[in-house]
């Protein structure tokens, strides 16, 4: 039920987007919006329209309209923040809001998504980067001189971040992320088996069986896809052995992001890093073994944290609480 003006921190992700006021998760549903073409009207969004995709009429579109962690569609980034904000806030009392965006971002990438916010019917909104904002959900000590490191793997964009006196210190975004290994699965099956299969399928696969590195248990999942020859369907069973074959050159990508930062860092930073560790994010720090192929790769210990889905959102939300102290460091729209 709507209520009286709230605090809103919003993860604006390319695949999920989530909202938290307080302590409290309010939303999570995927980023994905049903549009009547002609009309260019949005009749549905979240898992509504999630769950029709592939499966409408030319007269309809199911889209994304985030792309690499960044807006892509901006009226109907619009449209589903309005409709998001209607859902959980009173027009008297619009709400202000703590909204993400990846680290790096232009000017103008930073002013649509302030502008989307703010039209869509909230009273202030301060953009935060996500790097900044998970480190906040996930409590590390950002209010001290020491390094803490974090790894925010979403599913457009790549963030490695190094953080200290409620500031980044050194970062770096990678616009590809979990859609990568994605597309790195359908690219597999459809030159090892000659099958064409969807980035939901794909999505699939990877989070069922798929692995960062090699498994003790081999995993299987039969999945139905189109024969490049026949146009007819075909079963493929594909093994976590494959999957983790397939997505070696996306790993390699978020790898080599997360040296770059350390290569950058001050080495002052880098010992509280080596003692502290890395903090992974995001849904793709819940594929199996990632943790234990960036220890291994980065030679500082990496670890999954307890809210990796949710923190972003919280952080944002939480960054009310220190507006003062990370003011500085939040980028202007």
């Amino acid at each position: 039920m709507p209520v009286f003006s709230k605090d809103l921190g919003i993860d604006l992700g390319t695949m999920y987007t989530r909202v938290v006021s307080g302590n409290q998760l309010l939303i999570e549903e995927p980023t994905v919006v049903a549009i009547v073409v002609d009309e260019q009207k949005l009749v549905a969004w979240g898992q509504e329209a999630f769950d029709m995709f592939g499966r409408v009429p030319d007269s309809m579109e199911v889209t994304r309209p985030m792309l690499n962690g960044v807006i892509a569609d901006y009226e109907v980034t619009e449209h589903m923040l309005r409709y998001l904000l209607r859902k959980i806030s009173n027009r008297l009392f619009p709400p202000r809001i703590m909204i993400t965006v990846p680290y790096g971002v232009t000017s103008v990438e930073s002013r649509a998504v302030h502008e989307a916010a703010l039209n869509a019917g909230s009273r202030d909104v301060n953009l935060i980067p996500q790097p900044l904002a998970a480190a906040l959900g996930i409590d590390l000590p950002i209010s001290t001189p020491s390094g803490n490191m974090i790894l925010c793997l979403g599913g457009g964009a790549t963030q490695a971040a190094v953080l200290a006196m409620y500031g980044i210190v050194t970062a770096e975004t990678l616009r590809s992320g979990g859609m990568a290994m994605d597309e790195a699965v359908v690219n597999y099956v459809r030159k090892k088996y000659g099958v064409i299969i969807g980035q939901l399928t794909a999505e699939q696969v990877k989070i069922r069986v798929g692995a960062a590195v090699p498994q003790d248990e081999e995993l299987t999942i039969e999945i139905q896809g189109q024969d490049q020859v026949t146009g007819l369907p075909r079963p493929v069973t594909m093994t976590t052995g494959e999957v983790v074959e397939a997505i070696q050159d996306a790993l390699a990508n978020i790898i080599e992001t997360a040296r770059r930062v350390l290569e950058k860092t001050p080495p002052e930073l880098v010992s509280d890093i080596i003692d502290r560790g890395v903090a992974l994010t995001g849904g793709g720090s819940k594929l199996r073994g990632i943790d234990k192929l960036l220890t291994k790769e980065l030679g500082v210990p990496a670890y999954l944290v307890d809210n990796p889905t949710s923190c972003t959102a919280e952080g944002a939300a939480r960054g009310f609480s220190v507006f003062g102290l990370i003011r500085r460091n939040l980028p202007h729209a």
